[in-house]
């Protein structure tokens, strides 16, 4: 659970029984979902939430450390806004990615480069995609990043990057 001091931090869990019809129900997929814009953070969290995610919010770059590091080998999948108050580089990513090399982070962005997308893949984002996105891209993509850590994590590979999603 959350403690106190960190007001910006929000678990959020899955209904399985709300579940829409056809979805599938595992209660053991976990997301972090990073972004410092409530309305964001809120829509990524609900789109996946309802397919049967368990969710965790941060809006900051601490906050979403803190998640990240209490439940290291929990979580399938790091949705991260590349702007944030306390972060507007690559940072978060990189330690993410040292923390926990196997776990697929999809960074967000508005403020994307062909540049920045190259950085970030070279350090190990599994996609860089550009806002606003469609929320029906966000589904398919999570299975994706999912099924590709199990995948990796059970050979013992890194995770590889993948294309720029527009």
């Amino acid at each position: 659970m959350p403690s106190k001091s960190l007001p910006k931090l929000a678990m959020v869990k899955a209904a399985g029984e709300n579940l829409p019809q056809g979805a599938e129900k595992c209660r053991s997929r976990h997301v972090l979902v990073v972004d410092d814009e409530p309305l964001i953070r809120w829509s990524v969290a609900e789109t996946l939430g309802e397919q049967g995610w368990q969710v965790t919010e941060a809006a900051d770059a601490e906050s979403a450390m803190v998640a990240f590091s209490r439940v290291i080998g929990e979580r399938d999948l790091v949705f991260l806004d590349l702007r944030l108050p306390d972060s507007d580089d690559l940072h978060v990513l990189a330690d993410m990615r040292r923390l926990s090399p196997h776990t697929p982070v999809i960074l967000m962005t508005a403020h994307g480069t062909p540049d920045l997308a190259d950085a970030a893949r070279a350090m190990g984002a599994f996609a860089v995609i550009d806002k606003p996105f469609d929320m029906g891209d966000l589904v398919p993509l999570a299975e994706r990043a999912s099924g590709h850590q199990r995948a990796q994590a059970s050979i013992g590979e890194p995770v590889q990057p993948t294309r720029r999603m527009r």
